[in-house]
């Protein structure tokens, strides 16, 4: 009798264990469950243009306004997809790749294989739903101007995003892709304050003849109320959901305004 309580015992124990263990292992996938549909998602749009002009010379995004950007809104348990036109590696500017341009986040983005092999495996612009994300972020560079300033995919994406009340945002050459972004008929950027690469900052590039629309001109043409910082220097601007940066520097920024928005 002795030995067949002491057996019963052993079983009981045993099954009480396996219990908590599956109890724990449920608790663990609800969690992980819970933590991934409450994870903010946002697409990051690049342009899959690498001509500067007839200049003979390549362009496409700039790394920093990509970057920094990314790993802002990532550090922070952003979940982020990346698109472009054409999918795959979109082309990156090599003067952003010069070490004079180097930033910590550009560093940093130079031993991060794991990125680097996501950057090379973009998905197609097309096939971008705006529902299945809570915010779309525009890096600049001059590439975009070429291709994604005329997208249709583009465009309707943007206006999707805006009209179902989503944050949309870009920095230094990016605004430029707003220009043609039209909602119940009207520009996007009618009446409202935006920001972006400046003519004189385009002027000191060298490349006031080289792209096809000066940015801050198209901007106001279309009726934006464009302001601007000193040349070089950090400077966003906010106009409910719609977020822009002047340049290079404005990219953390632009992140930092973003994830506050995604955050409310």
């Amino acid at each position: 009798m002795k030995n067949i309580a002491i057996a019963l015992l052993l079983v009981m124990t045993i099954s009480c264990k396996e219990k908590e263990d599956t109890t724990e292992t449920v608790t663990q996938n609800e969690e992980e469950t819970t933590k991934k549909e409450t994870m903010k998602k946002v697409v990051f749009v690049l342009t899959s243009h690498d001509e500067l002009g007839s200049t003979g010379e390549k362009t496409g995004f700039w790394i920093e306004e990509f970057a920094a950007p990314y790993y802002e809104l990532a550090d922070k348990g952003v979940e982020i997809t990346i698109a472009s036109p054409a999918g795959g590696q979109p082309p990156i500017d090599p003067k952003s790749a010069d070490p004079s341009s180097a930033t910590e986040d550009t560093k940093r983005f130079d031993n991060d294989k794991t990125l680097q092999e996501k950057l090379a495996n973009t998905v197609k612009l097309a096939t971008i739903n705006q529902a299945d994300y809570d915010a779309v972020f525009y890096p600049g560079g001059h590439g975009p101007l070429w291709d994604l300033a005329s997208s249709e995919d583009s465009k309707s994406l943007i206006a999707s995003f805006y009209t179902n009340n989503k944050p949309v945002a870009f920095v230094c050459h990016a605004p430029g892709v707003l220009k043609d972004v039209k909602v119940n008929g009207e520009f996007l950027v009618k009446g409202k304050k935006v920001t972006g690469f400046t003519n004189t900052e385009e002027e000191a590039v060298g490349l006031t003849k080289v792209v096809p629309f000066l940015l801050e001109d198209a901007l106001q043409a279309n009726g934006a109320i464009y302001s601007k910082g000193e040349n070089w220097a950090p400077y966003a601007v906010e106009d409910g959901v719609l977020i822009t940066g002047q340049n290079p520097a404005s990219s953390k920024l632009v992140a930092q305004k973003l994830l506050e928005q995604l955050n409310k």
